[in-house]
């Protein structure tokens, strides 16, 4: 069966009644539910919902934070800083983080402060909202080259990170105390998040699997997406606890429901999707960025549907999005942009 094509503000949709199911593949420890594959459609003009922020020329702009005050953080990867646009002035500020530095990942903490992972420094980094005092914790000595990649703060006030180099760990912010664990498979531990109830999860992007953390013991137990080398890469939760993830090799977005231990799949419209970037708002609609259509992507889990929003700049290669209510924040690392997405529009009618 061929999927509906149905034209929505400025945006191509997609949906399919069917559903296949099929058996767990490999060590999967959860049952399977697999959403159907969606036909192709044409990505539209972009939206004149975007509004477009030049950041300085060279920052590669890798992760980017909306703080809840109006600004937003991002790293400049390229030039060891991280940058704080103000998107009612258009000017940015800079703080550079030290010697050596490569910035990857950016969170906005409890205390207000952004957050870090510095793969160059091998160390997470905090810069203080007001002074932009920087101070750093550096991973022990014997966990040289991490790859630093992603954090979330748990419901404790802790900060848990990923290495691409193989590792996980915690950062008791309080303290400075940080404990590094070995991850399963060895390298590939990439994006993490917490849901709401405080269970931890991390997507292995290498490993091809999601983890789940115990907190207490360190200890990560290994969830197997029913694809096969899926690539996950970037997770996040929704409001129910569902653990969504971006398939970069499999060009799809899955979903791991903890309460009833089954998962689903969702395969993205166009020629050989590579997903990237995810993102779960306040209405639990999950935003993905879809580098071979260069676009973005608005997957409305209720209707099952797709809408794709072109890019204007060519290769923009969005690695990270996050957002506020109302608004989608992306980050174009090729591009030296930030972009933010009003997130309202994408619904008008689409009831």
């Amino acid at each position: 069966m061929e999927a509906d094509v149905i034209r929505i503000a400025n945006a191509t949709a997609f949906s399919d009644g069917k559903r296949k199911f099929r058996l767990p593949v490999g060590r999967c420890f959860a049952s399977v539910l697999v959403g159907a594959t969606l036909t192709a459609g044409s990505v539209q003009a972009q939206s004149p919902s975007f509004d477009s922020f030049a950041v300085p020329s060279g920052s590669a702009p890798h992760d980017v934070a909306p703080d809840p005050g109006g600004t937003v953080w991002y790293t400049a990867q390229a030039q060891g800083a991280a940058g704080r646009l103000d998107p009612r002035s258009g000017k940015t500020e800079r703080v550079q983080l030290g010697n050596g530095s490569a910035p990857h990942g950016v969170i906005v903490g409890p205390d207000g402060a952004a957050w870090i992972t510095d793969s160059g420094l091998n160390a997470i980094v905090r810069v203080d909202s007001k002074t932009l005092a920087v101070t750093r914790f550096p991973l022990p000595k014997d966990r040289p080259n991490a790859n630093l990649n992603t954090a979330v703060f748990d419901k404790r006030g802790h900060l848990w990170f990923t290495g691409q180099g193989g590792i996980y760990g915690e950062l008791d912010p309080g303290s400075g105390s940080m404990r590094v664990f070995n991850a399963p498979r060895g390298p590939g531990a990439y994006g993490i998040c917490v849901t709401p109830d405080g269970s931890l999860y991390f997507a292995s992007l290498a490993g091809n699997y999601l983890g789940r953390i115990d907190p207490v013991s360190g200890a990560a137990h290994v969830i197997e997406p029913p694809t096969p080398e899926q690539g996950a890469r970037r997770v996040w939760s929704d409001s129910k606890g569902r653990v969504w993830i971006s398939e970069w090799n499999a060009g799809q977005v899955g979903m791991f429901d903890p309460a009833l231990h089954r998962w689903r799949e969702w395969k993205l419209p166009g020629s050989h999707p590579h997903v990237y970037a995810i993102f779960v708002d306040d209405k639990d609609i999950v935003w993905l960025s879809e580098w071979s259509a260069n676009a973005l992507v608005r997957f409305d889990p209720q209707t099952e549907r797709f809408e794709m929003f072109a890019l204007a700049r060519p290769h923009a290669n969005v690695r990270q999005m996050m957002g506020r209510p109302g608004e989608v924040w992306l980050s174009e690392s090729r591009t030296d942009h930030l972009l933010r997405y009003r997130s309202g529009a994408a619904v008008v009618g689409n009831k």
